[in-house]
């Protein structure tokens, strides 16, 4: 059964896991501190990539194994609002998106799909949490579906009750504002067995599973 998981989400101590606006100089807002020492190079595994494997970049790799489609959020793909505009945006990434899979951006204006190279096809598609996870069910043909944020995002699929993994990354800093992880979630925690190992960055991984 394909399984619907989270991937490297970063949260801070008080519980925010993005900036408030997001603009195009400031793609995650004034959340950048979640980001300080994460190597994204190693999404893809270990192999190629120079510098020691740490126990935080050895859970990085976890992003890309078995993934068949992802779905994200608005904002993470840009930080437009409103109808789109005709100013030939493609996402943060450029002409090399570190997707290779087709991805479902969740949002009230579609659009025609945007295909790059690798892999990638953009889709955009307006529809509830059960809807668009249908959708790339059907075309991750048997392999599991990962919600890329952001957090306004993951936390619509866990009120649908949707999410069967998560893997959280607790950073050691508090932001004092942002986009919350946990409001309106109270008591979501007894859905899941919580696994928690703390890195020597400070970060602590928390893995939360379906209960059975």
């Amino acid at each position: 059964m394909s399984r619907t998981r989270v991937h490297n989400l970063n949260v801070s101590l008080d519980g925010y896991a993005a900036g408030d606006h997001v603009s195009l100089d400031a793609p995650i807002g004034a959340a950048g501190k979640l980001f300080a020492g994460f190597d994204g190079r190693f999404i893809h595994g270990v192999g190629g990539v120079d510098g020691p494997v740490t126990l935080d970049r050895a859970l990085t790799t976890l992003w890309g194994q078995g993934i068949g489609a992802e779905i994200m959020g608005r904002r993470k793909f840009g930080p437009q609002t409103g109808s789109w505009p005709d100013d030939g945006w493609r996402g943060w990434w450029g002409d090399e998106t570190p997707f290779r899979t087709p991805v479902f951006v969740m949002t009230h204006h579609p659009r025609p799909p945007i295909e790059f190279a690798d892999g990638t096809t953009f889709h955009f598609v307006d529809g509830s949490a059960h809807e668009v996870l249908g959708l790339a069910r059907e075309v991750a043909r048997g392999q599991d579906v990962r919600l890329g944020g952001g957090p306004t995002t993951i936390r619509q699929f866990l009120e649908a009750d949707l999410v069967d993994v998560m893997h959280l990354v607790i950073a050691p800093i508090t932001l004092g504002r942002g986009v919350p992880l946990w409001t309106g979630l109270d008591g979501v925690e007894e859905r899941f067995t919580v696994e928690s190992v703390v890195s020597p960055s400070g970060r602590t991984h928390q893995f939360w599973n379906r209960r059975t």
